[in-house]
This record gives C-alpha cells, sequence and structure tokens, in this order.
C-alpha cells in the first residue's frame, strides 16, 4: 500500500500541476523511492490508436517508477478541452466524487512510498450541481499539495485556496511555487517572501520557467524530504 498520498490542486487551470507533479515524483526517484501517480479526470484528450489519451496523464506516466496502464493512472477520459462536468455532460457521463475516490483507493492498495493525485482546475471545480472536486480529497483524509503560479494576484488566490483547503478539513502539507511565464513577476522575491511567511505551510520549491520543460531537471529544485517525513 502506498505509503504517503497527496491531492496535487493549483489556485487555478493552467499553473503547472502536473508540471510540479512530475517534478516532484522525479525528485523522490532520485531519491530511490517508489511512486505512483494519477489524473482520475482529464478533460481535452486526444484521440490515438489506443483511445483517447491527455498529455498530462501521459507526463505522469512517464516520472512515476511503477507501471501502470493508462486507465489506471486516467480512468475517466474527456475529449472536450473545457471544464470536466461540462465535458462530462456533453458526453452523456456523470461525475461523482465516491467513484473518483474509489478509483484512488484502488491505486493505493498498490506498493509504493509515494503516490500523488492530480486534480482538475482549482479547488472548486464542479463534479456535478452538487460535488466540487474538494469532495475527492475530503472523502480520502488527503493531505494536500497547493501549486502557486508567480504572476499578479497570486497571493490573494494562494490565501484564499489555502483557507479553502483548511476550511474543508483538510491539511496543506506544503506548496510549490512555479514560474509560468519567461519574464519574472514584478517584486518576485517579496511576493515569495510574503507566501513564506503567511501560508502556514512549507515550501517545497521554487521552480524556474522552461521553454521546454523538464521535470528531471525541475526536480532538483523540490524538497521531497519533507513529503516523506510529513
Amino acid at each position: 500500500m502506498a505509503k504517503k498520498t497527496y491531492f496535487v490542486t493549483g489556485t487555478d487551470t493552467g499553473v503547472g500541476k502536473t508540471l510540479v507533479s512530475a517534478a516532484i515524483l522525479e525528485a523522490a526517484k532520485v531519491a530511490g523511492l517508489r511512486t505512483l501517480a494519477m489524473k482520475p479526470v482529464a478533460s481535452g484528450c486526444e484521440d490515438t490508436d489506443d483511445g483517447l489519451r491527455n498529455e498530462d496523464a501521459v507526463m505522469l506516466m512517464g516520472a512515476m517508477t511503477e507501471s501502470l496502464s493508462y486507465d489506471q493512472v486516467n480512468p475517466i477520459a474527456l475529449k472536450p478541452a473545457i471544464a470536466p462536468h461540462v465535458a462530462a455532460a456533453q458526453q452523456e457521463r456523470v461525475l461523482g466524487a465516491e467513484r473518483l475516490a474509489g478509483f484512488c483507493r484502488g491505486l493505493q492498495m498498490r506498493p509504493g512510498d509515494l503516490m500523488l493525485v492530480e486534480g482538475a482546475g482549482g479547488w472548486r471545480v464542479p463534479l456535478n450541481d452538487r460535488e466540487t472536486y474538494a469532495r475527492v480529497p475530503q472523502l480520502l483524509e488527503m493531505p494536500v499539495i497547493l501549486v502557486v503560479p508567480l504572476r499578479l494576484g497570486c497571493i490573494n488566490h494562494a490565501m484564499l485556496t489555502a483557507e479553502a483547503i483548511r476550511n474543508d478539513g483538510l491539511k496543506l502539507a506544503g506548496w510549490v511555487a512555479n514560474r509560468p511565464d519567461a519574464e519574472a513577476m514584478s517584486c518576485e522575491g517579496d511576493t515569495l517572501n510574503y507566501l513564506m511567511a503567511h501560508l502556514g505551510a512549507p515550501c517545497l520549491g521554487v521552480l524556474p520557467w522552461q521553454p521546454t520543460p523538464d521535470p528531471g531537471v525541475l526536480a532538483e529544485d523540490i524538497r521531497v524530504d519533507v513529503l516523506i517525513e510529513n
């Protein structure tokens, strides 16, 4: 059974959750740990000879140490590149937190040292008219890793997301700052200092911008020991 499992969320969509997750997995691999990962729901999948495939799920497969089938990593693949609940409705499917949590529990039964579950979008992304994705880590009582993009407005978004995570009864285990743009944000150092002083969780890394993302290189900037000792 996976010894440590974390849910990876972001302050918004497009903030680098998959890249950060892959970097964490690569860092764990360097540390000699056995790793697993999954993205239970993925929209924006492409048709291939093997069926629908999502590039984020494929990146996770390449970064983890254990060999899993695509369906184990991404059990619900949706073609439209839109919000998951809308994409599911367009394909006449229904998303539910209990079912997604069941997929996660199944993978947790496999042996490993570290397992990551990557969410979709931000903390309050809807699954249906009654539930948001936040319900999944709640059902699993899973600590959370928050990805914060270093851009204007990130302090407000990060603080509100951290507050929501804690109000939902979950632990913010750590956060990762990710530079999504080639040009650094104005007063980046001041922003990082504020987040480090006020988020109330350890910073697991500050990832530089890369023209071609390489999780293996970014792994050097990740403090994976914090997650294992947590």
